[in-house]
């Protein structure tokens, strides 16, 4: 964790100022970790999870990781495939600790016995190459190709057997693969001398194919395997063992040793193993086996919803920004393949904002027109992802957006009022009703948060009444001292009404 990968800034001609400023990341799929990361002060491509390439890729002869670079304003993707290359990490594996082999005291030298394989998760030179059996002087090992290219051992009896001179003996077979340095797997084979047995069971074909989709049930019956054996009685009854089968298969598929049948014992996931290889052996009373290749296919169901995923939002917008403004990343993916796994993406009618198809699975929230705060302050935009399977499945997401305000509302002027007072008015004196001159509706004055303001300092010689609308004197005027000896002394008080705003 941590090693260095590459410098995709240097790779791609970047400017690595730049990285950090246009929000530079690594995406992968929805069903993937994130086994690279960036480094956004150096632009390397660094390792951020201990990468398996058999717990990944299994015996698949190339092994690569696909993610992705996003570029933020404007948007830019590249696509970076990761070659994970395989190391000498595991070692050959028998799936027993004993194989059983019985050979008829009658087998003639040169007769074959194929012995069960070992198996290494690495590749490759890495994987098994080649076997080593124990010194003795009954049986040699010969390695044998087979028609598909697989490689297996044989022993060949290269002395005649006495049962009565000994009836059994055990060797060790000892797997090494061709990594450096070698790493290596033992077994022990127990021979067991028989009487005759000449005929080895033979399946009907060489390969089975069986295709199930993946919500199947528990206990279906996916194929059945059958072998006949031309020997009579023991040396003619064949039972079936799986010699080579994953782990995930084990826990998926169970062979029946007497009917052949392979039913399903295991929750299936096409997206986390659309293809199962198995071999089959078929054994008769005495031990001569045969072998036949199962392979079971899984169809895709729609099981999966479409997933959402916000990778950048403004937290507001100012209210004049103009039609087009990007203020969002959106990306969709949907595990499922094929139809299943097609999606689109939609948000709900009367908002000013649509999507806009991007790169790949990526949509850009942007503005349909004019924002105005005065009227709608923030927005709850639910966006809606469905695919094209059958029946469709969908997933929604809401993205709450705020309008920024800019000061782009003048104050209002609605009237202008004019009355005339003595002053020796006393304090409470009406000098008139505003609400009825200016055609108010009284019982709103509240509600709108009317109030008396100014601009001078005169505002504790009169008051507005919200319950009646009245205009009062609140404190006695004495007019020589606020005009002195001018002819003409006013007073000038502006009444506020919010909701929508008026000034009178």
């Amino acid at each position: 964790t941590g090693s260095v990968i590459g410098n995709v800034a240097r790779d791609l001609g970047l400017n690595v100022g730049e990285l950090s400023v246009r929000k530079a990341r690594i995406d992968s799929d929805l069903n993937r970790k994130r086994y690279c990361d960036i480094n956004p002060s150096t632009g390397d491509l660094i390792v951020a999870e201990r990468i398996d390439r058999e717990a990944l890729c299994g015996e698949k002869a190339s092994c690569i990781l696909k993610s992705e670079l996003v570029l933020e304003a404007p948007l830019v993707l590249h696509r970076i495939s990761l070659q994970i290359q395989d190391i000498n990490d595991n070692q050959p594996v028998f799936a027993k600790d004993e194989i059983k082999i019985e050979i008829n005291e009658l087998a003639v030298k040169g007769s074959r016995f194929r012995i069960l394989e070992a198996h290494d998760l690495d590749i490759g030179q890495n994987a098994v190459q080649r076997y080593v059996l124990q010194t003795n002087s009954y049986l040699v090992l010969k390695m044998q190709t087979k028609l598909d290219g697989g490689r297996f051992a044989e022993l060949v009896l290269q002395k005649e057997l006495d049962r009565e001179e000994q009836r059994e003996f055990r060797l060790l077979l000892t797997a090494l693969d061709g990594g450096s340095p070698k790493r290596s797997g033992t077994t022990t084979v127990h021979v067991i001398v028989l009487d005759a047995n000449d005929n080895a069971p033979v399946f009907s074909q060489p390969v089975y194919k069986a295709s199930l989709p993946e919500n199947s049930p528990l206990y279906t019956v996916v194929v059945k395997v059958a072998a006949t054996d031309a020997d009579e009685g023991l040396n003619g009854k064949v039972t079936y063992e799986l010699s080579r089968i994953s782990e995930t298969g084990r826990r998926a598929f169970d062979l029946n040793h007497i009917t052949g049948e392979i039913k399903v014992i295991g929750p299936l996931d096409f997206e986390e193993e659309s293809v199962y290889e198995m071999r089959v052996d078929a054994k008769d009373g005495y031990g001569l086996t045969s072998d036949s290749k199962v392979i079971i296919e899984l169809s895709d169901v729609n099981d999966n919803p479409p997933g959402i995923s916000l990778k950048s939002l403004s937290n507001s917008i100012p209210e004049n920004a103009s039609p087009g403004t990007e203020v969002g990343i959106i990306n969709v993916q949907d595990k499922d393949s094929e139809n299943n796994g097609q999606v689109r993406c939609s948000i709900q009618q009367g908002v000013p904002f649509k999507l806009v198809p991007s790169i790949k699975n990526y949509y850009s929230l942007v503005t349909t027109g004019q924002l105005d705060r005065e009227l709608v302050s923030d927005y709850n935009i639910t966006i809606t992802t469905t695919d094209e399977g059958s029946p469709p499945l969908s997933s929604s997401k809401s993205v709450q957006l705020s309008v920024a305000d800019i000061n782009d509302n003048p104050p209002i002027t609605a009237a202008d009022l004019s009355y005339s007072a003595p002053e020796e008015m006393r304090p409470g004196s009406i000098v008139g009703n505003i609400a009825k001159d200016l055609g108010l509706e009284v019982a709103k004055l509240f509600t709108r948060k009317a109030r008396i303001d100014t601009e001078e300092n005169y505002q504790h010689y009169c008051d507005i009444d919200l319950k009646t609308g009245n205009f009062v004197i609140r404190e006695k005027i004495d007019r020589e001292e606020l005009c002195g000896e001018r002819l003409s002394c006013m007073l000038k008080f502006e009444l506020v009404v919010e909701n929508p705003l008026e000034l009178h």
